[in-house]
């Protein structure tokens, strides 16, 4: 699957029924989504700013949005719904989480890539991320996908976690062949 030795992939994640009950709540929109500019073309410093507004300018920028539920924020939670993600923090045996995250982006015609990112980069200092860890937990099959620098390509398939250092830069993009693309980003420190 992958050559990259950063990044770790385990599919079939959740036991199918955990699996199945969290895919029920998240994709049947039980969430209360928040519209989001996606950080597209952002300057990693302009995204913890800009990322509720829209582009100021770019045509092309203004397909590039998302829908978020923010479980937990800041180190702290942030929706009644975190009790969801209760057996995958059974599993990733977090110390600290700094962020958890869903997020939501719409069938487009064409598949689009968002910029290279780390999602603690308005936070921490690149040699701080170091310490932590960033996955990225697929709810829904699709034909989007998650890239890396290095051209590390990570479909999007359902169940599936992708886990990888926190200060590797990434990016996700949009589908084509489904209603939505959903994940859940989890950005985390174990021992």
């Amino acid at each position: 699957m992958s050559t990259n030795k950063n990044i770790k992939i385990e599919d079939n994640f959740l036991r199918q029924e955990d699996f199945n009950t969290l895919q029920e709540i998240i994709m049947r929109n039980t969430l209360h989504w928040e519209f989001s500019y996606k950080y597209y073309a952002l300057l990693e410093s302009e995204w913890s700013t800009a990322v509720r507004h829209p582009p100021k300018s770019h045509e092309d920028e203004l397909d590039k949005f998302q829908f978020i539920h923010t479980f937990y924020e800041n180190g702290q939670p942030a929706s009644t719904f975190l009790k969801l993600l209760n057996p995958i923090l059974e599993i990733l045996h977090p110390i600290s989480i700094w962020r958890i995250r869903a997020n939501l982006l719409t069938r487009l015609p064409n598949i689009v890539e968002n910029s290279f990112h780390t999602d603690m980069a308005a936070n921490l200092s690149e040699e701080k991320q170091k310490q932590w860890t960033t996955s990225i937990f697929y709810m829904n099959t699709n034909n989007g996908y998650t890239l890396f620098e290095d051209g590390t390509k990570v479909e999007s398939v359902a169940n599936r976690m992708l886990t990888f250092p926190a200060n590797v830069k990434h990016t996700g993009t949009s589908c084509t062949n489904q209603q939505s693309r959903v994940l859940i980003n989890f950005d985390y420190m174990t021992i």
